[in-house]
């Protein structure tokens, strides 16, 4: 798909594009689809990579969007902990989707006007103790609960690390290595922050862990983890912080002075400021100001 604006500063994470834009990713896409459902769809059917402009992340595509099968399927990946708000992140993802894949006349029509089976995954690979599998809900966000809510959607959340040994790393050989990539970077990071990334790779090549994936990419890969693991430790330390002191009065100085530089980039480029208040920690007015 070609991108509008090219001044956008989107990466992939690893996840995204071995299931997504790399030249294997229908291969991969399939054998995970299959394991989701327990078919055999085969390379020649038909598969449409679905790619939006990117919401669920501030600055990363680590999701995945494909309609096959009559579905329209959302997988995202998380990199250390869990976000309960998936499902609401979802519901605006799906919206958009929609709009994207049906004619906009449709919705006038008197008849009733079957629209694809959306789905949503979460795959967590993080090192916080996560159950083997769990479904998010939007319905638990309500203000008030029903017994029946007027609007539902439920995210399936399966814990991939090894150590939970869920039955989809047996049935779909991509994402199992995918995991032990995952892990193999972790344990080359702790050892060695500076060098970690090209260790990590190396030593997957040689296990023949994502091998092919990995020497045609090696280069990429270790650019799309520098750039993961940098977002992923700055949102980190902001969680950790505003959990100890609130939100507002949580981060550091230079915490904050770095909030403010991105927040005053993605508002540069045109981002929605509740989207970047969300993604930052500073509050909507102050984003405003910049």
């Amino acid at each position: 798909m070609t991108e509008a604006n090219p001044k956008r500063t989107y990466k992939d994470s690893v996840f995204a594009d071995l299931f997504g834009a790399d030249k294997s990713a229908k291969s991969n896409f399939i054998s995970l689809y299959n394991a989701l459902h327990e078919t055999e769809l085969t390379l020649d059917c038909e598969l449409r990579h679905i790619r939006l402009e990117q919401i669920l992340y501030m600055n990363f595509y680590n999701d995945v969007s494909f309609l096959v099968d009559n579905k329209v399927i959302v997988l995202a990946e998380h990199q250390s902990t869990i976000n309960e708000n998936m499902p609401f992140r979802f519901l605006e993802y799906v919206a958009r989707l929609y709009e994207q894949i049906q004619n906009p006349r449709d919705k006038y029509l008197r008849r009733l006007v079957k629209i694809p089976t959306p789905e949503f995954y979460v795959f967590y690979n993080g090192e916080e103790d996560f159950p083997k599998r769990k479904i998010l809900k939007l319905s638990d966000a309500f203000m008030t609960a029903g017994s029946q809510p007027n609007l539902e959607l439920t995210v399936e959340v399966v814990n991939i690390n090894r150590n939970k040994a869920h039955t989809i790393l047996e049935q779909c050989r991509p994402l199992s290595e995918y995991s032990l990539f995952v892990e193999t970077v972790r344990k080359h990071l702790k050892l060695d922050r500076k060098k970690g990334f090209e260790k990590a790779v190396q030593e997957c090549i040689n296990n023949d862990i994502l091998k092919e994936y990995l020497e045609r990419k090696s280069r990429e890969v270790m650019n799309m983890l520098l750039a993961e693991y940098d977002y992923a430790t700055d949102i980190a330390v902001q969680r950790e912080e505003s959990g100890a002191i609130g939100l507002e009065k949580g981060l550091s100085q230079g915490a904050r002075q770095k909030a403010l530089e991105t927040a005053a980039a993605f508002k540069r480029l045109g981002f929605d400021i509740a989207k970047i208040a969300e993604g930052t920690g500073l509050s909507e007015a102050e984003i405003a100001n910049l």
